[in-house]
């Protein structure tokens, strides 16, 4: 049985012949469309081979073909979700936490991440390309979902927090490397999160007070971010809220650009 990944190779490879052949002189001047299309056709049945090779010699235009076809299918449900995200409002705790970008913009991106997951990290770098092309527009609020507690994305979340309530320019300097450095944090855990917050010139004794103060913001934080998350249904990271509309994972920058400009829309 053929999978669906061998279908859209397939029909890649069929359009590639049709483009060889709608492109050749000989077929496009004397010919029209029904007469090539029952050539090509007819074509195939006679030399199934035809398709092999083509996706021999064509392999990576033929990868391309199949990956955006595959793309525009799962915006087009992507957007259909978003029609209906849009007519169910999320509310999650965002009070006293920090923002990157303007705090009264149109666009809210809320980013349930971990700071030692890779996905997060690759969705992280297409966040910030946004947040230069669309200005006032949009604005960042970070919340977190560490894997267990006490592990190195728990203990980055924790200073991240901490750091925000001495100034959030650090706490942005702060948030980037960590995603930057992502398997020194995995690697070297407590160590390296401390080095870095040093580093940026971060007070680490207030940090570490507020950290340790079980009834302060820092926990209280996590435990408001773990509320939202379970509220939410989240199963995974990087998971977002552009306003209402639930983008999961890493996807590409495009799909993102289309959940903006939605909730832009949406917003006037």
């Amino acid at each position: 049985m053929k999978t669906l990944f061998g279908k859209r190779l397939l029909s890649a490879a069929v359009c590639l012949l049709v483009l060889a052949c709608t492109t050749a002189p000989a077929y496009s001047d004397d010919m029209n469309r029904d007469a090539l299309k029952k050539l090509i056709e007819q074509t195939l049945r006679d030399n199934p081979s035809l398709v092999l090779d083509v996706l021999r010699k064509n392999s990576e235009a033929v990868l391309d073909i199949a990956q955006q076809g595959s793309n525009v299918r799962r915006l087009r449900n992507l957007e259909a979700q978003w029609k209906q995200d849009i007519k169910a409002p999320k509310t999650v705790k965002t009070d006293g936490r920090p923002v990157f970008g303007n705090a009264n913009a149109k666009v809210r991106i809320i980013a349930f991440s971990d700071f030692t997951c890779h996905y997060c990290q690759m969705a992280s770098s297409t966040i910030e390309t946004l947040l230069k092309e669309y200005g006032d527009k949009i604005c960042l609020i970070p919340k977190h979902m560490p894997l267990e507690e006490k592990s190195p994305s728990w203990i980055a979340a924790q200073y991240f927090i901490a750091i925000a309530l001495q100034d959030e320019g650090k706490a942005w300097e702060f948030y980037r490397k960590m995603f930057a450095n992502k398997d020194k944090v995995v690697a070297e855990g407590a160590d390296f999160i401390k080095k870095t917050a040093k580093e940026i010139g971060a007070d680490l004794n207030k940090a570490a007070r507020e950290i340790r103060n079980r009834r302060g913001k820092v926990a209280e934080t996590l435990r408001d971010d773990a509320d939202d998350a379970a509220k939410l249904g989240i199963e995974g990271t990087p998971y977002f809220l552009v306003n209402d509309l639930v983008v999961r994972g890493a996807l590409p920058l495009e799909f993102f650009r289309r959940a903006i400009d939605m909730a832009l829309k949406e917003a006037k």
